[in-house]
């Protein structure tokens, strides 16, 4: 990739800023993604179960490389969403040092995982569990409606069925 391209790719992605060589080509992708049928969605999940061993990473952090990740396949979802998974995910490494990743098990749940290297002597695997329960108490809600996102538009769940197996 040229620095060209990765200049353009990082405004795209990072300042929302579109160059004008590439409004026609966004505007196509944009038309597309609108025009996605259920065969192609159907193929687009089961392409995320095999990169990810029927699991697929929302986000993570890591407090050795201090980087975030996000996965760009989940660019729909409303950026304070994405925020606020940026927030906990960086606090979290922050305080408790280590990797942190929140993923999307097959059906639809989210777990959140931590670990650390072996020669990490300033993670702390108390703090890090205590962290883990109150991120899962206290965004229980965001955690429930993205499941709910997942389930839906990725595995392709009937709504009223998922609403039918809740009141249950």
């Amino acid at each position: 990739m040229s620095a060209k391209d990765f200049e353009r790719e990082y405004k795209r992605e990072f300042e929302g800023i579109i160059p004008e060589d590439d409004f026609e080509e966004e505007q196509e992708e944009t038309k597309e993604d609108l025009k996605i049928d259920e065969m192609q969605k159907t193929n687009k999940a089961r392409e995320f179960e095999k990169v990810a061993g029927e699991r697929v990473v929302i986000c993570g952090a890591n407090a050795y490389e201090q980087k975030y990740y996000f996965n760009p396949i989940f660019r729909q979802i409303p950026d304070s969403i994405k925020k606020e998974l940026n927030i906990i995910s960086v606090l979290f490494t922050q305080e408790a040092g280590g990797i942190f990743t929140i993923v999307f098990e097959e059906d639809g749940s989210i777990s959140i995982e931590t670990n650390a290297d072996e020669e990490d002597i300033t993670y702390d695997e108390i703090t890090a569990g205590l962290l883990v329960s109150e991120v899962r108490r206290k965004r229980q809600d965001l955690f429930e409606a993205l499941g709910l996102y997942y389930r839906i538009y990725v595995l392709h769940e009937n709504p009223a069925d998922i609403l039918d197996s809740d009141e249950s």
